[in-house]
């Protein structure tokens, strides 16, 4: 969020509590209705405070029109967001999420343990990648060998693949496929 709307949102947020606060002081009856009608009058009927107060409105329309109706994130965040923009002297190049939970999939799938995988990547500000896969392993699986084994080749194959850094391979085995009965 920028600086002006969070400022917005603090304000509307402390106009709200005041206006909260002091009808409920009147429904309580803690706090005379005339009382503050009276002062309500004087602030909108006076020269310099309904000039005020009007000024303060028309700054209000204006930037609840901006936050409710244009978005503030920026084109490069939306782009930060469905993958990874690299650029050189040649041009840019974008490599998306998909690109890189396919990657993921496949180097999972070539292990003969594996037998299904759901792939989740995260990527920072800083282009590093966190992946998160999900298995399906074979009942013969030794699930900390092909763990390590398939952290260790996805970092490889993403490194040589994308030029990437991979700060996590998180691993979860979701399930120990049953085992197939050969019927002869």
């Amino acid at each position: 969020m920028k600086i002006l709307e969070k400022i917005t949102l603090i304000i509307y947020s402390n106009i709200i509590l005041i206006l909260a606060v002091i009808l409920s002081l009147i429904i309580f009856g803690w706090l005379d209705a005339e009382l503050v009608g009276g002062i309500v009058k004087d602030i909108l009927t006076g020269e310099t405070s309904s000039k005020i107060l009007l000024g303060l409105n028309i700054v209000f329309i204006l930037l609840s029109i901006k936050c409710i109706f244009f978005d503030s994130t920026s084109k490069e965040q939306t782009k930060e967001r469905q993958g990874v923009l690299l650029e050189n002297e040649s041009g840019k190049l974008m490599i998306s999420k998909e690109t890189i939970e396919n990657l993921v999939n496949s180097v999972a799938k070539s292990f003969e343990n594996t037998q299904d995988v759901t792939t989740r990547v995260e990527l920072d500000k800083d282009n590093n990648v966190k992946v998160y896969a999900n298995l399906i392993v074979n009942p013969d699986a030794v699930i900390k060998d092909l763990s390590v084994n398939l952290q260790n080749k996805v970092k490889e194959k993403i490194k040589m693949a994308t030029d990437l850094e991979v700060k996590e391979v998180n691993i979860t085995v979701k399930k120990v496929a049953p085992e197939q009965i050969n019927e002869a």
